[in-house]
């Protein structure tokens, strides 16, 4: 059953980056430092400090504050977006208080901890330490998709 949830994800992370022809895939925005394709996972693509593709590499694209991109930089309104596995836009993974669709807005609807759609709400299904989907569960397997501009 595991298998089929994961394939449906995966599914519909392939329709979210087919639709945006520039889209990469940066891994799960997660907790768990196991999953392969965590940002927590410091051996992993995604996690280590000194993959290209990974948000924690302080000197590439998307982990740098001077980038556009870069999710530290706190004047951007781009940066990667998180897609919860259903395909759901999660908001801008930056660190701009004042973009409305950052998840660092604590008054807009991705950032705010009372919104349903927020990484920021303790109980939401993304982000409740013990939902599946959630960025903040240490064992989700299920969490919210990265994706990112190919430049």
């Amino acid at each position: 059953m595991k298998n089929v949830a994961m394939m449906m994800g995966f599914g519909v992370l392939l329709m979210i980056l087919a639709g945006n022809a520039e889209a990469k895939y940066l891994g799960r925005y997660s907790d768990n430092q196991f999953d392969s394709e965590s940002t927590s996972n410091q051996f992993g693509q995604y996690g280590s400090q000194f993959s290209p593709d990974s948000i924690n590499n302080r000197f590439g694209q998307y982990g740098s504050p001077f980038s556009p991109s870069g999710v530290p930089n706190s004047f951007t309104t781009g940066g990667p977006k998180l897609y919860s596995s259903d395909g759901q836009f999660l908001g801008n993974l930056n660190s701009n208080q004042f973009d409305p669709n950052s998840v660092s807005n604590p008054f807009g609807q991705y950032g705010s901890q009372f919104s349903p759609t927020s990484i920021n709400n303790s109980f939401s299904q993304y982000g409740s330490q013990f939902s599946n989907q959630s960025a903040n569960n240490p064992f989700a397997m299920d969490a919210p998709m990265i994706s990112g501009d190919d430049d």
